[in-house]
Parts: structure tokens; sequence; C-alpha cells
């Protein structure tokens, strides 16, 4: 392997150095051509230019060609044109020598040609042939099964190996005319192929791009660009940019790469970057039509990784004045007040009101949006920047959800037990009592006159016992009652509500009592004025159930009860007695489950009495001179509640 490559540079070397020999021969037999040419040329314009046959007195030391031919022709009346590129120095010294001599002594000297055109001498460079280059050999391998690159590059001309990749693999890789000579260098046994030309690219300062049609182009870095591997370690190209005067220490790298659908992504990395300079980029990055409105101010950091155009737009303008509109391929960017970029947006509810929509809806997100109710149709019409009316919008999506009603079934059961015992005498004078009343199961019966005369007149028949006889009007009433109560009284009401409020029930009953106010009026004859006042005093049975429905069908009931009754009857003109019972709980049940609350108990007893003073409080004697009543009862209250949840 070795003896073969050193037998290739010795031919390679016998190669150049026989093409530099044939060269060298061809430049002299060209040059005394050249100069015999031109020796002819002069000798027959010396028939009509006769300064050239004459002598010439000229000394020149470092001046520059265009000063020699100059002062060579203005001392000798001769017409000679200078090529503005002769800028060799001149170091001469003629003494009456011909000014043909001269002439032709500076042509061949610093290998110059002349033309004429007429009597004007037009002096000009010899074109040196430029030595033919030998190409260079260099391995580039092609698999067409796997389609698989390799190569082997040293320093080698980028339009060659370009040319001959093309040729091995078939396929089009263009140079643009600016990197034609530009050389490259780089080793890859075996890649698949645009990952070998993108390695290619990375190591020799370039980037490589795949045109929609297949073609592979290959280009220099533009300015702000340099090469990296990104974060999926793969070679990509990010734009680095300075900070402009007065702007701070910010900084910022922002580079493109297409995702797996062949979308456009940005990666950035900014710190104290303006905002326009961010969106300039990543449009030239990404290849978005953009139209600017307003001056874009303010800065900011940030970092994403392959973050599409749209979403880093709104990263980027969210929390600003600013928002972008995408109409017809072209973004829209400026200002969220200017026309063009406000969005109009009809809401319409499905399920909620409008009653508390607008209360819930924060109040920043509403900062620079309209908002407008329709409660005929039940809609909202919201109108400011795209980006709050979207976020609103979607807001009032979530909440306007399907309200949960509450079927809630109360049951009361009361069990009052109680016994009440009247016993006593009276007496007394009336036109219309007759005699009469019960005997079995108490005693409740009525004496007239009559009875009880006849009464009196069976005592005294014996002579012994003569207590006379009553008046005719004249009466006597005999009470001996027990009354035993065992009552259920039960009461179902139903009511609904909707999820998260009151549901309240009230039955009850009043009563009223009589205030008198006795007023004296002073004058010369004092008046007297008695005023009476009815006032109402309720009793009320009141429940107030609060129910909140759960993801998982639970019912959290928030329960307030308060039962009032009033206890037997009042004196007269006095506010009647009454009890009150009241309990507040929250308990949690399933729907459709019964939940008992029990064990409001309340006790009430009273006991009247009427009778003659002092004789009705004597042992024994109170039972002939008083009228008795005495009451006991005990109420238990029961509470049933059943939930049924109704969507």
């Amino acid at each position: 392997m070795k003896n073969k490559t050193i037998l290739k540079m010795l031919i390679g070397l016998a190669f150049i150095a026989l093409n530099l020999f044939i060269l060298t021969a061809s430049a002299q037999v060209t040059s005394q051509e050249r100069l015999k040419a031109i020796e002819e040329r002069l000798r027959n314009l010396s028939v009509t230019v006769p300064g050239l046959n004459q002598p010439v007195q000229l000394s020149m030391s470092g001046a520059s060609a265009q000063e020699f031919l100059r002062a060579l022709a203005q001392a000798n009346n001769l017409n000679i044109n200078i090529d503005p590129q002769l800028n060799f120095k001149v170091y001469t010294n003629f003494r009456n020598e011909t000014a043909m001599n001269v002439i032709l002594f500076i042509a061949k000297e610093y290998d110059l040609d002349i033309n004429l055109i007429g009597s004007i001498m037009s002096v000009t460079k010899v074109q040196t042939p430029k030595p033919a280059v030998v190409p260079k050999d260099f391995r580039v391998n092609y698999n067409a099964s796997n389609e698989y690159l390799g190569f082997e590059l040293n320093n080698d001309t980028l339009s060659q190996v370009a040319k001959k990749i093309s040729q091995l693999s078939q396929k089009n890789v263009v140079v643009p005319v600016g990197l034609m000579g530009k050389k490259v260098s780089g080793f890859i046994a075996a890649a698949p192929f645009e990952v070998a030309l993108e390695k290619l690219a990375y190591a020799n300062e370039l980037k490589m791009n795949k045109t929609n049609d297949g073609v592979f182009i290959f280009q220099a870095l533009g300015e702000g660009e340099e090469l990296y591997v990104n974060g999926d370690q793969a070679t990509a190209v990010k734009r680095s940019n300075k900070p402009a005067a007065g702007q701070g220490a910010s900084n910022f790298n922002l580079s493109g790469r297409k995702d797996n659908q062949g979308n456009r992504t940005v990666n950035v990395d900014a710190l104290n970057t303006p905002i326009l300079d961010l969106i300039k980029s990543a449009s030239n990055e990404v290849g978005a039509n953009y139209f600017i409105y307003s001056d874009i101010k303010g800065t900011v950091s940030t970092k994403l990784n392959g973050i599409g155009y749209d979403t880093f737009l709104t990263a980027l303008l969210q929390g600003t004045e600013y928002t972008f509109k995408k109409d017809g391929g072209v973004y829209l960017i400026g200002d969220r007040k200017l026309e063009g970029l406000r969005t109009n947006r009809i809401v319409q509810l499905q399920h909620r009101s409008l009653d508390t929509i607008q209360m819930m809806i924060p109040a920043e997100w509403k900062k620079g949006v309209e908002i407008k109710e329709f409660r005929e149709q039940n809609t909202i019409l919201l109108s400011g920047a795209s980006p709050q009316v979207n976020e609103i919008e979607n807001y009032i999506k979530q909440i306007d959800r399907v309200v949960p009603m509450v079927l809630i079934e109360v049951t009361l059961v009361d069990v009052r037990k109680g016994k009440t015992v009247k016993t006593g005498i009276s007496a007394g004078v009336s036109d219309s009592v007759k005699t009469g009343g019960t005997i079995l199961p108490g005693i409740d019966y009525t004496f007239g006159a009559n009875s009880i005369n006849n009464f009196l007149s069976k005592l005294g028949r014996n002579g012994s016992v003569n207590l006379g006889r009553v008046t005719p009007n004249f009466y006597v009433k005999l009470s001996a009652l027990e009354n035993n109560n065992n009552v259920d009284i039960r009461s179902v009401p139903k009511l609904s509500t909707l999820n998260g409020h009151s549901a309240n029930l009230s039955i009850g009953s009043s009563r009223f009592y009589s205030q008198k106010t006795q007023n004296v009026i002073p004058s010369l004859n004092a008046q007297t004025v008695v005023t009476e006042q009815f006032t109402e005093v309720n009793a009320n049975l009141e429940i107030d159930i609060k129910p909140v429905v759960s993801g998982d069908d639970q019912v959290t009931l928030n329960i307030k009860v308060n039962i009032s009754d009033f206890i037997g009857n009042p004196p007269l003109n006095a506010p009647p007695p009454k009890s009150t019972s009241k309990f507040s709980s929250i308990i949690r049940a399933k729907n459709e489950d019964m939940i008992v609350l029990g064990g409001l108990e309340r006790t009430e007893s009273s006991e009247n009495g009427s009778g003659v003073p002092i004789l009705s409080r004597i042992p024994i004697l109170k039972w002939l001179f008083s009228s008795r009543e005495k009451s006991n009862n005990k109420v238990v209250t029961l509470v049933f509640i059943k939930p049924t949840i109704l969507y």
C-alpha cells in the first residue's frame, strides 16, 4: 500500500515538472515573437512620427511606470495611452538613445504589449497564461442499496467534491458561485446520504439545506449565525445576537429546525432581550410573513426548545400591551387596541344565566375587553384583544355546566304524650243553666236549682236536718276529669333548590293578645284616653337546608331547624306561653339515602286554679272551695331527610 502511494506521488511530480518545462519553453517563444511584432509596429510608425527616432535624455529613480511613459511622451511629442493597471517602479538612466529603443526595452523588461491605433500607442500588461490545474484525486464512495455516503477529503475544492457526489449518487448537490473555490476537509466511513452532507457542512463551517424538490444546497453562514449541536444531539444553526447600543448587556441565541411532522420550530435562549428583536429573528428563522403595526417595546428573558411559531408569539406577548393575528398567512403584530387586531366573539350560554357570569370573570382578564349582555338570548358579546377574548371564552365554557337540582323530602313526626287532670266544684247563679253533663268516662256534671232543692228536700224528710232551699237560678258544677293524649303528627314537605342554594320552609300559627294603655291628658277638665293594641305572637316550624353536590353523587346538607309551639291557654290579655327548639347540623349522604335526625324532645307543664280565698288553700276543704286544672305533655320530634339529585 505504501509503495503504491509513493509511486503515485512520483508520477504526479514528474507530470508537474513536465508541464512547467513546456510552459517555460512556450513562454520564451511567445516573448520573442511579441518583441519582434512590437519592433515592426514601431518602425512602421516612425515613418509618420519622427519623435520615435529622436534621442532621449531620461533619468528615473523609483518613478512609477505612469510617470516614466508620460515624461517620454512629452519629451518626444509622442501619443501614448497608459493602462491604469501598470503600477511598477522604473529605475533607468538613458542618454542619447532613441525613443523607439527605450520603448522596446521597457516592453521586454516589464512584459508590456504595445498596440497601435493611428499614431496612438496603447501600452498594456501582457496577460500571462495560467498553468493548467491538475485535478486532485480524492475518495468518495456511495452505496446505492442503502443510500450510504462516505468520503475522505483533505483541503479539496467543494465544487469538485459536490460534482463527484452528484455523479455517484445521481442526486443533485448544488454549490453557490461564492463557494466554488471553498476548500473542504472531512472523513466519514459511511453514513446516510443527508446525514453525511450535514456533517461535511458542519465540519467546514457551512450549512446544508434540502429544498422541497429534493436538491441539496451548501450555503455560507449568515451574519450572526453559528453552528452548534442542539438538544436533540443534531447539528443545527443558531443566531447569536449582540445588544444594540444603549440596550444593556442582553443577548440571545435563536435557531430553528423541523419537527417530525415537518413543521418549523424555534429554540430560544434570551436574557433581557428586546421583544422586537426576538420577533424578527424568529420570523426570519421559520420563514413567516409578518407586519408590525406599532413600536414593540419591552424586554424578556426566556429559554424555549422546539416550540411552534404561533405558540412562541403567544408566550412572548402574553401579559404585554401587544398581540398578534394571522390573516391570509401574514402575522399582524401590534398594540391590542389597534384596528384589525381586535376580535369580536359571541358566547352563547347553554346551562347558566347571565346574572353571575361577569362577577366570576377575574378583573385582570376584563381589562381592555368590553363585555355586553343580551339577556333575551342569554348571550355575552366580547370585544378586545384576541388572546384575552380567547381566554375569557374558554373560561366561560368551562364554568357553563349543568347545575344539579336537589329534591329534598323532609318528613317531620311529632310524638305527643300528655295528661290533663281537671277537678273542682263551682257554684253560681245563672238564668240559662240546665241540669245535665257527663258521668263516664269522667265527671263533668252541672246541677240546676230544681235538682238541688229536690236533693235537699230528701235530706230533710226525717225532720232532723233542714237545709232549706236555694234560689231558682242557682247551679252547682262538679268536675273530675282526666285526659290522656298520645298523638302522632306527620308533615311531609318537599323542597327543591339548585346546588349551593338554600331552600326554606316555614309553617306556623299566630296569636294576638291585647295591651291597653291609659293616658291622662291634663287640662281644665282632665281627660283619660285608653288605647288598646293587639300584639302578634308567632309559633312556626322553620327549616333551612343548603345542599352541596360533590362529584361522586354525595350531597352535603347544611341544616337548620327552628320549632316553636304554643303551650296551654294564656291568661286574659297576657302573651301566650311558647316553647322553642333549635338545632343546626352539617351532614353528608349519598344520593337518595334517608337520614334521621331525632331526639328533639321537650316537656310542657302547666297548672291553673281558682277558688275562695283562704279556703281554697286549706287541705281537704280546697277540693270543695276551688277548681283546678293540671297538665303535663311530652313532645318528641323526629326529622327524616332524603336528598335526590336531579340533572
